[in-house]
């Protein structure tokens, strides 16, 4: 077995070079999360290095011993490297989680906490088919793409889509009763599709439904978020007054289609605000027209719905409504929902990501708010 690495400069650039490796699935540095056990470096340069794994069948050991290896192989003085891995005992588990959840490791919405700057995001739509999936995962990934640290709850349980969407196909990993969500292009993403084996459908009633969403927000560990987006089911039924009991704070997104009839429905689901005491962060038009070859556009759907809506809700809740934005039809926008490329990533330069980036940005310049928190200053 090697001894502990006696150069002090080769030890500080070892330890360096292994800060830099970030868990896949935690998002922070292997050497934060009490990973590496042991790290060594004999004569010949020949590295080794014995990380534990949170659970035996970690899904991302692999990414992890690459993380790792390169890191190392960067280093002046490393010729090679050894990573062997082992799995953390109960003790080592629990001291995990303790250093994720705070003091005892309690469960409970993080983003309810007073000290939590997580601007929560539930966007909602009247009726199915106007593509608010899509525009849930787009402005994710678009804030994402800008540095900032997203999260993804598909609350559609009876229509989840959202792991299709971005090309997600990995489990969730449990550590005893925390759920640590798949990652894709940054951003972090649970769904009851992640559950279920196949295409089976999900026959719940109201009570389970709001169990599900529960403890989406209690068992999974999404870390300190800047952003949190809840994909909701069409319409006003459980899953919106769950997320109005469960996140009094989250801020609602309507989608609506241009045409006057989708308005109108649209206008319900974000009308629910009056009710539940929540803000309607703004109305977000989809499928606004078609832009033809000659530079014209066809607006299929006619035009004008999301306006409406803005103006009606902005009267109804009493506060201004803005419209974010419209996003014109574009057949590379449903491809990349096919392929799991989201188009802001994907074709980043036609006019439905220009759109869709375009409403990121304002989401993005919210400032993640401090109003009401105490700030522990005293007088002197």
């Amino acid at each position: 077995m090697s001894e502990p690495i006696a150069n002090t400069a080769l030890a500080e650039a070892v330890n360096a070079a292994l800060a830099t490796v970030i868990d896949p699935e935690l998002r922070r540095p292997i050497t934060e999360l009490g990973m590496v056990e042991s790290v060594a470096v004999d004569d010949a340069g020949r590295a080794s290095l014995v990380v534990l794994l949170t659970i035996s069948g970690c899904p991302l050991r692999e990414t992890i011993t690459a993380d790792a290896t390169n890191a190392l192989l960067a280093v002046p003085g490393v010729a090679a490297v050894d990573v062997e891995l082992k799995v953390m005992t109960q003790e080592q588990r629990d001291a995990l989680k303790e250093l994720l959840r705070g003091q005892g490791g309690q469960r409970g919405i993080p983003f309810n906490e007073p000290g939590s700057l997580t601007r929560v995001y539930a966007v909602a739509s009247g009726k199915g088919g106007v593509g608010k999936s899509s525009v849930t995962v787009n402005l994710a990934c678009a804030l994402a793409a800008q540095g900032l640290r997203v999260g993804i709850v598909d609350a559609d349980v009876y229509g989840f889509s959202v792991p299709g969407l971005m090309g997600i196909t990995q489990q969730p990993t449990r550590v005893d009763d925390m759920i640590l969500p798949p990652v894709a292009y940054g951003v972090k993403v649970i769904s009851i599709g992640m559950f279920v084996s196949g295409n089976q459908p999900v026959a719940w009633r109201g009570p389970m439904l709001h169990r599900a969403l529960e403890q989406f927000l209690t068992d999974v560990y999404f870390g300190d978020l800047d952003a949190l987006f809840l994909d909701l089911p069409p319409g006003t039924g459980d899953i919106a007054i769950s997320v109005a009991q469960l996140l009094p704070k989250a801020e609602i997104l309507v989608v609506t289609t241009p045409q006057a009839a989708a308005a109108d429905v649209a206008e319900r689901a974000g009308a629910i605000a009056t009710q539940t005491g929540q803000k309607v962060a703004g109305v977000i038009e989809n499928m606004s027209y078609l832009e033809m070859p000659d530079g014209g556009r066809m607006e299929l759907f006619g035009s004008g719905g999301g306006q409406v809506l803005a103006e009606r809700l902005t009267a109804t809740v009493g506060a201004e409504v803005p419209l974010l934005g419209q996003i014109p039809l574009d057949i590379q926008l449903r491809e990349g929902g096919d392929t799991g490329v989201p188009i802001v990533l994907g074709q980043a330069g036609t006019p439905a990501a220009a759109a869709l980036s375009g409403i990121a940005g304002q989401l993005a310049a919210k400032p993640r708010g401090l109003a009401g928190m105490k700030l522990g200053l005293q007088p002197r």
